[in-house]
């Protein structure tokens, strides 16, 4: 009928449907003639002409997806885990069709939100941001009317993370605020709980796995054209400490295959990231009994840190985090690997001699301690004592002799006393860390602590004890920056330095201090003619520390080089002076 062109159904201007519409089905019990098929057929496009007219095109125009899915906006709160959880999560809407994202919620058909549900803090600004999404949702048609809102409808709300596991039931009794919640282990499911809001339904998946890993996918990374990474190796957590909720929204403690992880390593190389940091929430736990046929023969027992015990004994052994390591830094020598978040109980001796004997290993730990006091850690159910503690950071500095250490604390943890507080005070200042986090303590539902303590420490005095915290590590810590000073360091450089865009760039050294300094031309050491040139995202420059600030260092820039170059030559140096 149309010999130069081509019929094809493309939405009219947005309408506003307040409620689905589900197409009549013909009984279950009954055989439909062919004439009522075709019958069912022409009543289904009718419906569609009615509700979204049609448009005949030219055979040389784009035919695009007669409906499009819609368009994405995130937002992610928490730890570094979620984040990389976000990327999992576009990877997945991308392949079911989803492929757009957009920089605003005014603009999205679908808002993922990513939530933390590890201190009270989080779970208000969550609310406060929900707040505003169901603003979007329930005026829509004004807002798109006075130009607030683009989206084509009214914007499906989606919930995802700890907090939707925690809260689930809350979250969607809130007057329609929220169309989806999915827990941390259910977002292959994204795409059918979608489905089920266009129908009139609530989506809800917050089970929890045994095995789920994402392991076969490969996250959409958010920061485009980033030279560092996140590479999740193991989820869960199996320590049951009394303050944390994370064993109940995430579950029990899996790890990804090593092969997968190695995969996902080299196509980051590919595409230019030059660090990737591990992540799990016991990262150190790691361990691999995917199968039998490895490469490298695991131990014959789980060695934990000396002093240290677990709640959870480990049934199936297989390669632990120190294989992991050793494979990934043998197979790319010239890309940086930090990891995050550990426990104090699996640092065997194994792993530390590992980080010291190779230089593409950040000489950088994470020694959560959260508190000085035993006798608070035994109510954590910690598994250490404060002796036990101090004895593994000398055993650390003893075999990596310049390493940094940082930390995590709470104060005001149910019944501390002032004898207690001062405890971790005094441990503060007996390590001397280049970095904490502290927090004041907020009791979490379903914890071992809600069951049987009570948050008894006033809000003034967690207040004040923060506060008297962050005094202490701000005493202690400037020490580990000052002695940078003087000293050449590798420096990765991810951009411009804020406070000077225009002449200065920043980066990260080994041990994690943030370096800036000025950008000029420099030698390229792996480049055979010697010409100088500027320093871009992603070069490794050799800089001289000059001056520290007590939170950050600034120096001479040297040259350009290479990762495994400079430590070469590191290494040729000590040789040298010591014949």
């Amino acid at each position: 009928m149309f010999p130069e062109a081509s019929l094809s159904l493309t939405p009219m201007p947005p309408l506003y449907v307040t409620s689905s519409l589900k197409l009549p089905s013909p009984p279950l019990n009954h055989c439909p003639s062919k004439s009522f098929s075709f019958f069912f057929l022409i009543f289904q496009f009718n419906l569609y002409f009615f509700c979204f007219g049609f448009r005949v095109l030219s055979s040389d125009a784009q035919v695009s997806e007669l409906v499009s899915k819609g368009r994405i906006y995130h937002e992610t709160y928490g730890c570094q885990m979620n984040i990389n959880d976000m990327e999992i999560v576009l990877s997945i809407m991308k392949n079911a069709g989803y492929s757009e994202t957009v920089e605003v919620p005014e603009n999205a058909e679908i808002i993922f939100v990513n939530t933390c549900a590890i201190r009270d803090n989080a779970e208000q600004k969550v609310w406060q941001r929900l707040n505003y999404f169901w603003f979007l949702k329930r005026c829509w048609k004004s807002n798109v009317d006075s130009g607030r809102s683009q989206s084509l409808h009214p914007p499906k709300v989606v919930v995802l993370g700890c907090m939707a596991e925690r809260l689930k039931d809350k979250i969607l009794d809130a007057d329609k605020m929220v169309d989806v919640v999915c827990g941390p282990d259910a977002y292959r499911d994204l795409p059918r709980l979608l489905e089920e809001v266009d129908y009139g339904q609530k989506g809800i998946n917050t089970l929890l796995s045994l095995e789920e890993t994402y392991a076969d996918i490969s996250p959409v990374r958010i920061s485009k054209n980033a030279v560092t990474a996140f590479v999740s190796v193991m989820r869960g957590c199996n320590n049951m400490c009394s303050f944390c909720i994370v064993p109940f929204t995430r579950g029990r403690e899996r790890s990804r295959p090593v092969e997968s992880i190695v995969k996902e390593v080299g196509e980051l190389w590919k595409e230019g990231v030059k660090e990737v940091t591990l992540l799990g929430q016991n990262v150190n736990s790691y361990n691999d009994a995917s199968g039998s046929e490895k490469e490298v023969e695991p131990g014959s027992n789980w060695a934990l840190s000396e002093g240290f015990k677990s709640m959870c004994k480990v049934k199936n052994m297989g390669l632990r985090f120190a294989d992991l390591l050793d494979r990934l830094s043998t197979e790319f020598p010239d890309m940086r690997f930090r990891y995050t978040s550990p426990h104090p109980k699996d640092f065997p001796d194994e792993l530390l001699y590992l980080m010291r004997g190779r230089y593409n290993i950040c000489k950088c730990i994470h020694l959560p301690a959260q508190t000085g006091s035993t006798t608070v850690l035994e109510r954590m159910r910690r598994g250490y004592s404060r002796e036990a503690y101090l004895e593994l950071v000398q055993k650390v500095r003893r075999i990596i002799p310049d390493v940094g250490i940082t930390s995590d604390f709470i104060c005001g943890f149910c019944g501390e006393t002032e004898e207690e507080h001062a405890d971790t005070l005094s441990l503060v200042k007996a390590v001397g860390y280049d970095m904490a986090y502290m927090f004041a303590y907020s009791m979490r539902e379903k914890t071992h602590a809600h069951r049987n303590y009570a948050d008894d420490v006033p809000e003034e005095v967690k207040q004040r004890r923060l506060s008297e915290l962050i005094e202490a590590f701000r005493e202690s810590t400037g020490q580990h920056y000052d002695s940078q000073v003087g000293t050449i360091q590798l420096v990765l450089v991810e951009g411009p330095n804020r406070r000077a865009p225009e002449t200065e760039l920043i980066g990260k050294s080994d041990r994690g201090h943030r370096v800036s300094f000025v950008n000029l031309p420099l030698l390229d050491r792996n480049d055979q003619v010697e010409n100088k040139r500027n320093p871009v995202v992603g070069d490794y420059v050799e800089v001289h520390i000059t001056k520290s600030t007590r939170a950050s260092l600034s120096g001479e820039a040297l040259a350009i080089t290479k990762l495994s170059t400079f430590y070469n030559n590191v290494e040729e140096a000590a040789v040298a002076c010591a014949t």
